[in-house]
């Protein structure tokens, strides 16, 4: 005798019985997850006591203004120091470490001048000369000459052994390396003495300050960044515009031309990748003939200036590859869900429609990027104070390597009274950082990865809060009758005022799942970055094998939380158990989510690519002065990439924001179109909520699926 098999209904649930008095997002609810709620508003307390401790312990000027070998700042007001704001290190040749690029202390004495020196000159050969009154100025306020001899001053770093012509960076006297003809040069100089009066190469200095060096070159790099954007913020907010407009006609259009529209999107990126493929063929081709262009990148060393790199063969052919395999990819992509893509073209139509009603909408995104500022902005000053908590610590410096006290904690004001300076000879106590052994400070590690991992639970509860507000309202139309008669007034506002008023534990719950997801990989990305020079290849493949799967567990818990927030919205459950209703929903109609749900991910996702994608390509062309017509109104600039990567970027991230609401309002249809086939039947009793024309295809489209399933 054959066993009864279950239906599928007994493993996802029953379907939704037909309601009469249903008419779309529950009005009379009650507050759900309270528990969170109030743990919820403790946490968002607790971080505010956080910032507070931090803001009162914490100095920013730690961080941002360079500090002498005292402790004090250069250059703040009511300082001894407050009209001189350069830091100068007394031997640059000391600072030839990797602690140079963390915090720029050296181990050597560090002064608060007024500028740098402008030559080159040291303290054996300024001595009882008339250079002596230039050079005093960079020794020890109240060292007088005649109290010791030249050889003591050394050792002591009362004055400095030599001195360098310099230039100002970061507040900090650098080297002012210069390469003329090839040949590295300080004011045009290859040779110099050191405090030994020992002839040295410029080069040497180079080596002994390759930290520092990197810092000169980050410099002149960041001021011609600065430079351009300061040149081309006018046309980047202009280009940002034309984004914003085009995302704007493109929906709007979507509700009258969807069909014809996505099939030109799907086209246009199709040949707009194969011109590229040709392109960068041609440009390969061109530039195997010349010589010298068949050097590798590999074989240059790291420019800023992009020129560099398309004049390389390799550079075109690794272009050509790269799109080679997009093309191929959405080619493949296009073929497997050719008979899937009416369906999708259908349902987004809807969804513009819905969108034409409240166009309200497609300003959230703007109050989501302002909640998200904040949260953004809080996080990092609490960071930056944090980090800047603590008290001087001062650490023995000594004159040599063998110096039993060599970095021990050390108090200046009783330094000379010990038998540190008789057993080592020259050494001082000097500034190192900022610290303490308070119980505030050793927990400092602490706060700020609560920091980090509350940052995190108030961003997702953000998005998690736009996600419910905007399906509440798309829900609100799809469940009016009489469209768009039967739409509530101010379905978003209305949306947002019971998401906060009854539901802000259910959001908080579901974003605190996700935050600890997120903290966990945070946790093993640090452990594999500090892995990567490890030999133990067990250790190495389990932590990935770790990072693969929580990557997989955060993917699926904001796909449920998605779906959980837009039945959230519409029948007022508690987390836990929208949840589960979505996930019995989503399962019961498995089929018609294969259907639709990547394949209008994918559209939305061309869509993108070709707004962002079509002005990155004007603003290239003007840019690069290929637009004739207004060539004298683009401004001089040292790399045309800088303003080029920002258009680029910000387009992508305001197309994103415009097509993110679309992709929420696709969803939300997409559960209340399964629901409406559940609770009704298309008679004139229970009539269907969805158009006919939805309907039609949608039914289409599955019966489709479901032949080619069982084939």
């Amino acid at each position: 005798m054959a066993r009864k098999t279950d239906s599928p209904s007994s493993y996802y649930g029953e379907p939704h019985k037909f309601d009469p008095n249903f008419r779309g997002p529950v009005h009379n609810r009650s507050c759900t997850d309270v528990v969170c709620c109030l743990i919820f508003i403790i946490v968002i307390l607790g971080y505010i006591a956080l910032g507070t401790v931090a803001w009162i312990h914490g100095d920013p000027r730690k961080v941002v203004y360079p500090t002498d070998s005292h402790g004090q700042f250069c250059g703040q007001k009511n300082t001894p120091n407050a009209n001189k704001a350069i830091l100068f290190y007394f031997n640059m040749l000391k600072c030839a470490n990797p602690a140079v690029l963390i915090n720029l202390q050296c181990p050597t004495t560090q002064l608060c001048v007024s500028k740098c020196p402008d030559r080159f000159a040291t303290l054996l050969d300024a001595w009882n000369t008339q250079n002596w009154e230039y050079y005093k100025t960079f020794c020890k306020p109240g060292f007088k000459m005649g109290s010791k001899s030249p050889i003591d001053v050394i050792r002591d770093e009362d004055c400095p052994s030599m001195i360098v012509p310099s230039r100002p960076f970061l507040q900090r006297c650098f080297p002012d390396f210069i390469t003329r003809n090839g040949t590295l040069t300080v004011a045009n100089q290859t040779i110099f003495k050191d405090g030994q009066n020992n002839k040295r190469s410029v080069k040497d200095l180079k080596e002994a300050a390759t930290g520092i060096s990197s810092l000169l070159n980050a410099k002149e790099v960041g001021m011609k960044i600065f430079e351009d954007y300061a040149n081309s913020w006018y046309w980047i907010l202009i280009g940002l515009l034309i984004t914003m407009a085009a995302s704007l006609v493109f929906i709007l259009l979507l509700r009258y031309t969807a069909g014809a529209l996505l099939w030109i999107i799907i086209f246009g990126v199709i040949t707009a990748v194969a011109y590229g493929i040709w392109h960068c063929y041609s440009e390969y081709r061109a530039l195997s003939k010349k010589s010298g262009a068949n050097m590798t990148i590999s074989d240059i060393s790291i420019h800023t200036d992009f020129s560099i790199y398309l004049q390389l063969s390799q550079t075109w052919f690794i272009f050509m590859i790269s799109l080679c395999v997009i093309e191929a990819i959405i080619v493949l992509i296009l073929i497997f869900l050719r008979t899937r893509l009416c369906i999708a073209v259908a349902l987004l139509k809807e969804g513009s429609k819905a969108i034409s009603y409240i166009m309200s909408t497609l300003f959230y995104p703007i109050i989501t990027f302002l909640l998200l500022a904040i949260c953004i902005t809080y996080w990092a000053m609490t960071a930056v104070f944090l980090a800047s908590s603590g008290n001087a610590v001062y650490k023995v410096t000594p004159s040599d390597d063998n110096c039993m006290y060599a970095n021990l904690t050390c108090n200046p004001k009783t330094f000379n009274q010990t038998n540190i300076t008789k057993v080592c000879p020259g050494s001082q106590c000097l500034f190192a950082f900022y610290g303490g052994e308070s119980v505030y400070h050793r927990y400092i590690i602490v706060l700020h990865l609560c920091n980090l991992f509350v940052f995190l639970w108030l961003v997702n509860f953000t998005i998690a809060l736009g996600q419910c507000t905007l399906a509440g309202s798309f829900a609100s139309y799809y469940w009016a009758l009489n469209k768009p008669d039967d739409i509530p007034a101010c379905p978003l506002y209305a949306s947002f005022s019971r998401a906060i008023r009854y539901h802000t534990g259910s959001l908080a719950f579901g974003s605190l799942i996700l935050a600890m997801v997120q903290m966990v990989r945070i946790v093993l990305e640090y452990m594999d970055h500090k892995l990567k020079g490890s030999q133990n290849a067990c250790a190495r493949y389990f932590l990935c094998c770790l990072k693969c799967c929580f990557w997989c567990l955060e993917h699926f818990i904001k796909f449920i939380n998605r779906n959980a927030y837009i039945m959230i919205a519409i029948y007022g459950k508690n987390f836990c158990t929208s949840s589960k209703d979505a996930f019995f929903l989503l399962m019961r109609n498995v089929i018609r989510v294969a259907v639709l749900d990547k394949v209008t991910d994918f559209l939305l996702f061309l869509g993108k690519l070709l707004i962002s994608g079509s002005v990155g390509v004007l603003a290239f062309m003007f840019f690069t002065k290929k637009i004739p017509v207004i060539q004298e109104e683009v401004p001089s600039l040292n790399y045309y990439w800088v303003p080029l990567v920002t258009v680029i970027f910000g387009s992508y991230m305001i197309a994103h924001g415009f097509f993110n609401v679309f992709a929420m309002c696709v969803d939300t249809l997409f559960l209340c179109f399964c629901e409406d086939l559940e609770r009704n039947d298309g008679s004139s009793s229970r009539p269907y909520y969805m158009s006919p024309s939805l309907h039609k295809i949608l039914r289409k489209g599955e019966e489709g699926a479901k032949s080619s399933a069982a084939s």
